[in-house]
């Protein structure tokens, strides 16, 4: 395919169109092996999509994943929120973002749901926006960082007997990883002692080890794993707990010097200011898809850059919008994101990785159109709907 902008060869100048059609639905890709962490096991990640549509022709794609409730996040959209984008124009995005955001349905659902739906909905514009422009996101978004680190987090599964996680972590290093990321959380806390020992004894000193705990601790049982992970070099704990307890986790990383991490399970600027206000992460792991979209992901790494603190997202796109912000942050720290490549065969412009490294898209909008083949070949029937002028 080629890299030009999709509706038409000149970039177009002007009052931005309004929008003619949203459509909203779903795909379940199967994952090639299945997966278990603390919460949840699972055959296969399902990506929400919805589709605006502008009266010259451009088409905007923004997308989630998540493991169930795409039909709820689907409706929301089709809804709710089509009604209120229909005949607007689609330049004005914060606009739209304020109009969503105040919208009825938010007093039912603030976080979650209705915030992811309205999250895919301001990608879809900020997607319209860079290809109107004639750019990838990055460069509309004034990219900053030439390449991308990433670390690998498509391992370490806690359904692995300890030789599957070994072989399984020391392939990924093998591919080119230098950081890799396991999970813990096992009942009885002395598997994860043994695993991550066994793990740092199979990979050696040079490489960084993460874990995640997917909010499977208290903090007692934090308390009890620190000496442990302090013990192995681990480079981050990540959601060790409730992602509402904001003091356990601000607790926990003033006993030790290895980061906490959290953000997958954040959904809003104030809830990231109530961990950065309260010194209770060093890791920032805002995710597009779960946070109100592009417009919200940049307030949020602005606000944790702001005070020194490593901006490293959650993936729950895998990579597509990501590999754009990351790109265009201002951090001191290596600019990285999260590799899973769980969907990459969903999209028409997939995310490229080089041992470890990203090469940054070139082709205009931020990497979310979807592949005709691949709706044909795993939309869900009977999600999502459609509303044109």
């Amino acid at each position: 395919m080629s890299g030009e902008v999709t509706a038409q060869d000149s970039v177009p100048v002007g009052p931005a169109p309004r929008v003619t059609g949203v459509e909203t639905y779903a795909l379940r890709v199967p994952l090639n092996r299945p997966i278990a962490d603390a919460t949840w096991q699972s055959p296969a990640w399902i990506v929400p999509v919805v589709e605006i549509t502008t009266e010259d022709g451009f088409v905007g794609t923004g997308c989630s994943g998540v493991h169930t409730g795409h039909d709820l996040i689907c409706a929301a959209i089709s809804t709710y929120f089509a009604p209120l984008l229909v005949g607007h124009p689609c330049g004005q995005i914060r606009g739209i973002w304020e109009r969503l955001a105040r919208s009825p349905i938010r007093w039912v659902a603030r976080a979650g749901v209705v915030h992811m739906g309205q999250g895919m909905v301001d990608t879809a514009l900020w997607d319209i926006a860079a290809q109107r422009a004639g750019l990838p996101l990055w460069q509309y978004l004034g990219g900053h960082h030439p390449e991308l680190h990433s670390y690998n987090t498509d391992g370490g599964w806690l359904n692995w007997t300890i030789d599957e996680l070994i072989a399984d972590m020391a392939a990924m290093v093998d591919a080119g990883w230098d950081r890799v990321k396991m999970k813990v959380g096992k009942p009885d806390w002395r598997e994860d002692v043994a695993r991550v020992r066994a793990v740092r004894a199979a990979l050696g000193d040079d490489i960084t080890l993460m874990c995640d705990v997917n909010h499977g601790w208290d903090l007692m049982q934090a308390t009890r794993m620190l000496p442990y992970l302090e013990e192995v070099g681990m480079g981050w704990i990540e959601e060790p707990f409730h992602p509402d307890d904001v003091e356990s986790h601000r607790r926990l990383q003033a006993m030790t010097r290895v980061p906490v991490a959290i953000g997958e399970s954040l959904y809003s600027l104030h809830a990231f200011n109530n961990f950065i206000g309260a010194d209770a992460v060093r890791v920032v792991q805002c995710d597009v898809s779960r946070v109100g979209g592009v417009t919200e992901w940049l307030q949020i790494a602005a606000a944790a850059a702001s005070v020194g603190l490593w901006v490293v997202p959650h993936a729950g796109d895998m990579m597509q919008v990501h590999q754009h912000l990351v790109a265009a942050t201002f951090a001191d720290k290596p600019a990285m994101i999260e590799y899973i490549p769980w969907t990459l065969d969903v999209y028409d412009y997939p995310c490229e990785v080089e041992r470890g490294m990203i090469k940054l898209p070139t082709v205009p909008g931020a990497s979310t159109r979807v592949r005709a083949d691949a709706r044909e070949k795993w939309q869900i029937p009977d999600v999502g709907g459609r509303l044109d002028a």
